[in-house]
């Protein structure tokens, strides 16, 4: 991609306002926390006081918005717990230039480095870099500035005990996870009806699995509502797909595949009735048309070999969601008593030696993650610097802005920068023309800022353009309450806005963490963890009585993550100006086609794993072997740019069709596909390779796709 195109394409992005199911009653409940603490400290304190520990309760009631599992109060304590520690320290060197430059290098790299934790870890500690920049530029002594982190400290416990006394949707981001998982096995059972080999996005499903996961005291007070449905939309799923293709179900014309597209219309009827109900909370209505067809017919199965037995399974799997949507039913596990597991999340505590090993595995210069936070702790004190020497005054609101702006990847970090100067010069302009003409007191801008902070949080997932317009509308009226000049304030935001976003953008370019280059890395551990998963079903069909589901299911678990990892990576890579490096964008995108086929192929012999007591299969184990020998040598070859060998693969296939004749059962031909994927996979990627004639098959022509 051109610089020209991927500069429209990210100013595009970074000016979108998209239309989203809006949250008026949780916003409202983050404002009133914001009118509390200003009113309190403005009735009891000072202006200044009034300054400080609003952006305490502003910043909290903004880490309660951001993407995540954990409960909204400890969200609003940790935020304001850090702000008020950085706020404090910030106080502390402010007094001093050099060590206030100190401190800040070393408080933006920590920052930079906690995106190694996680996005939300890295949003709110980038937020708490950005209101320190504000809050030290008040003049205080060291009482004073612990007096006022202990008001930033107040403005998070008023945030967290508003959300404890006035919940709104409790449990509700899960119940969105929970209902979004089912409603996406709902729409891929009613695409099967006319496309048997539908693609399915599993993110769906991996953020129910996330919800899911609570700490041992949250599992006692999780609705009952919330229990066991991910585990069967997880189940359900490999059977439709199973029952639908036309390979290993039913054929694609006949009254079979008329009977398979009433089992699949049924079904999503049933899972979007869940879905609903667990959305709203309420309790679920079955229509009685689509639980009649989910029945065996009067005059017999309709369907025959393995469609037959998906479909009875699917049966079976779809009267466990009947079940367990009936309130009076119990959890029972397979020992008859009641289920108390549940997926560990580890508490506050338990995550310090978590982010300790994140950040330890990013310590490494080719990490983006390090990149970034050098870049962020470079450009925020060369703009702290260069603000201060400018004859603007404000002079923090240039590293303030590049803080803000400033990502570890290229597409948002300009998309943000353009958002970040049109929002901030809408925002001071509408805020500067309002004091301008009205005049308000202290009490009037107070009241002006909460507005302007009800909207943030009202309009936050909308787009960053309009986060910033209300962000700085706030910052006007909330410094107009301890005096600051109108004029001063809407020239320097502008001015220094302007120079931060192009600080941060040239930062980006000239210190860059391109992620092109690391495409063929990642499909490496894509098919890396795709053939893990193939293996261990084929082991499962090999010896069903040494048969473990856990390690099935694990090989899924980690095949969906390296498959998320990619395609993340890919979408980023996406809006880069650089040219492709050993995989261009129609070989990834064929590439990535192949590999989500032999998922699904894996998937569909997953779905008729055979009983304990089956014979074991001598020719799977063989298949099996040869995946376990090729597997990691294409793995190789795909990092070192050389040709794909299946050669090995290929040859088991043939011994095991032969010895299978005509009766080739769902295994035999499961792995036809699966080798079909492959070779696609190899003749996508046969354009990037080094030609080494001494890895080719003199038999197949020298193809090196082979």
């Amino acid at each position: 991609m051109s610089w020209s195109h991927a500069l429209k394409q990210t100013a595009r992005t970074g000016l979108t306002i998209e239309r989203i199911r809006l949250e008026p009653l949780v916003a409202a409940r983050g404002a009133c926390g914001v009118a509390i603490v200003i009113g309190l400290t403005l009735w009891f304190g000072s202006p200044t006081l009034a300054v400080s520990s609003a952006f305490g309760a502003f910043s909290a009631g903004i880490a309660t918005f951001q993407k995540s599992w954990r409960p909204r109060p400890e969200l609003a304590l940790a935020a304001a717990s850090l702000l008020a520690v950085s706020t404090f320290l910030g106080y502390l060197a402010a007094a001093h230039t050099v060590t206030f430059v100190v401190m800040l290098a070393v408080w933006t790299l920590l920052t930079g480095m906690s995106w190694a934790v996680g996005p939300v870890s890295g949003l709110v500690s980038t937020q708490m870099v950005a209101v320190m920049l504000v809050t030290v530029t008040l003049p205080t002594s060291v009482l004073g500035a612990l007096e006022h982190a202990a008001l930033i400290g107040l403005g998070g416990v008023v945030q967290a005990v508003l959300i404890v006394l006035l919940p709104v949707r409790p449990w509700g981001v899960q119940r969105d996870a929970l209902a979004d998982a089912l409603a996406a096995v709902a729409d891929y059972a009613r695409r099967l009806r006319h496309d048997p080999q539908a693609p399915f996005d599993p993110q769906p499903l991996m953020d129910a699995r996330s919800a899911a996961a609570v700490t041992a005291r949250a599992a006692k007070r999780r609705p009952r509502q919330l229990r066991g449905y991910r585990l069967l939309a997880e189940r359900i799923r490999p059977v439709l797909a199973s029952m639908a293709d036309p390979v290993v179900g039913a054929p694609m014309l006949g009254p079979e595949r008329d009977r398979v597209r009433e089992l699949l219309a049924a079904t999503a009827t049933v899972l979007d009735a869940v879905a609903h109900a667990i959305r709203r909370s309420k309790p679920v209505r079955l229509p009685p048309e689509a639980m009649a067809v989910l029945e065996v017919p009067e005059s017999g199965p309709m369907l025959n070999g393995a469609a037959r037995r998906a479909a009875l399974r699917l049966m079976a799997l779809v009267n466990d969601v009947v079940e367990s949507s009936d309130e009076r039913v119990e959890a029972v596990t397979a020992e008859g008593t009641k289920d108390r597991r549940h997926l560990p999340r580890p508490t506050v505590p338990g995550l310090i030696p978590v982010a300790l090993r994140a950040l330890r595995r990013e310590a490494r210069w080719d990490s983006r993650i390090l990149r970034h936070a050098v870049r962020l702790s470079v450009v925020a004190v060369g703009g702290y610097l260069l603000g201060a020497v400018l004859p603007f005054g404000h002079g923090y609101w240039a590293p303030l802005t590049s803080v803000m702006v400033l990502r570890p990847d290229f597409g948002q970090t300009f998309s943000r920068g353009v958002a970040r100067f049109c929002g901030t010069l809408a925002g001071v302009l509408i805020g500067g023309v309002v004091v301008s003409l009205a005049h308000p007191g202290p009490y009037v801008s107070a009241a002006l800022a909460v507005v302007c902070a009800a909207f943030m949080y009202l309009l936050l997932r909308t787009g960053f353009i309009v986060a910033s317009a209300c962000v700085s509308a706030y910052v006007v009226f909330l410094l107009g309450i301890a005096g600051a000049a109108v004029g001063q304030t809407v020239q320097a935001r502008v001015a220094l806005t302007l120079l931060g976003g192009l600080v941060a953008m040239a930062a980006y370019v000239l210190f860059p963490a391109w992620e092109t280059p690391l495409l063929r890395d990642r499909l490496a551990d894509w098919l890396a963890r795709n053939g893990q998963y193939a293996i261990a079903v084929f082991d499962a069909h090999a010896r069903p009585a040494e048969r473990r589901p856990r390690q099935v299911r694990e090989a899924l678990l980690d095949a969906r993550a390296a498959r998320t990892d990619y395609e993340q990576l890919e979408a980023r890579a996406r809006r880069e100006p650089v040219r492709h490096r050993g995989l261009g964008r129609r070989a990834a995108q064929a590439a990535q086609t192949a590999l989500s086929t032999t998922g699904r192929v894996t998937m569909l012999l997953e779905a008729h794993l055979p009983d304990r007591d089956a014979a074991p299969s001598k020719e799977a184990e063989e298949f099996a072997a040869a995946l376990r020998t090729a597997v990691p040598k294409a793995v190789d070859a795909i990092r070192e740019r050389r040709p794909l060998d299946w050669t090995a693969v290929q040859e088991s296939l043939e011994h095991w069709q032969e010895r299978a004749g005509e009766r080739q059962g769902v295994a035999v031909r499961s792995a036809d596909l699966l080798v079909e994927a492959l070779d696609d996979l190899a003749q996508a990627l046969a354009g990037g390779a080094r030609q080494q004639p001494a890895l080719q098959d003199p038999t197949r022509g020298g193809d090196p796709s082979h």
